[in-house]
């Protein structure tokens, strides 16, 4: 495959699997409520788009872009919203689809911001929780996977914006690129 590729940590047979149970545990909990999926660009894009395939509701989509930057020894904390919603959540049922979850400290901040915004509830899914690296308290409802601490990529995860394509989750396996990583 490619250098920086390790072993699959994930295959695109349990991504499958994990979704389609992660669709009806949703359906079943958001029946008869005006359900919007948040989706956080761009990894959560091809977790969403399988999700929302399993979700047997009338629902909405919207997007919004985070970045989070600091000083070169990773981030300060800082988060600007550089993509907003288009559609008002008041009154709805705000679902966060994310591609992956670590220290929580960005999604803390999302979570804030959208909460403000007066939604109905106000839940999260994740398809990758590598809460061995939390910092944030923050309350998931739906995972797909608990991971340990590794950078990985594939099923919408990237290193430097590529392997995005990739059907299965691998972890990164050479320790170069993950000095790189670790700085960004």
């Amino acid at each position: 495959m490619d250098t920086i590729l390790g072993p699959m940590l994930i295959s695109a047979e349990e991504i499958r699997q994990r979704v389609a149970s992660l669709g009806e545990e949703i359906t079943r909990d958001y029946q008869g409520k005006d359900l919007i999926l948040v989706n956080v660009l761009r990894g959560g894009v091809v977790f969403l788009a399988d999700l929302i395939r399993e979700i047997k509701l009338p629902l909405a989509i919207d997007f919004m872009d985070i970045s989070s930057y600091g000083i070169s020894e990773g981030s300060s904390g800082v988060v600007r919203i550089t993509k907003d919603l288009v559609d008002n959540i008041e009154g709805k049922d705000v679902l966060i689809v994310e591609d992956i979850i670590d220290t929580g400290l960005t999604l803390r901040y999302l979570l804030r911001n959208l909460k403000a915004r007066e939604p109905a509830t106000l839940e999260v899914c994740t398809l990758l929780d590598k809460s061995v690296r939390r910092i944030a308290d923050i309350k998931i409802k739906y995972k797909g996977f608990d991971i340990l601490d590794k950078y990985v990529v594939g099923y919408g995860l990237d290193f430097q914006q590529k392997y995005r394509n990739l059907p299965d989750i691998y972890v990164i396996k050479d320790e170069k690129f993950v000095d790189i990583l670790d700085k960004i």
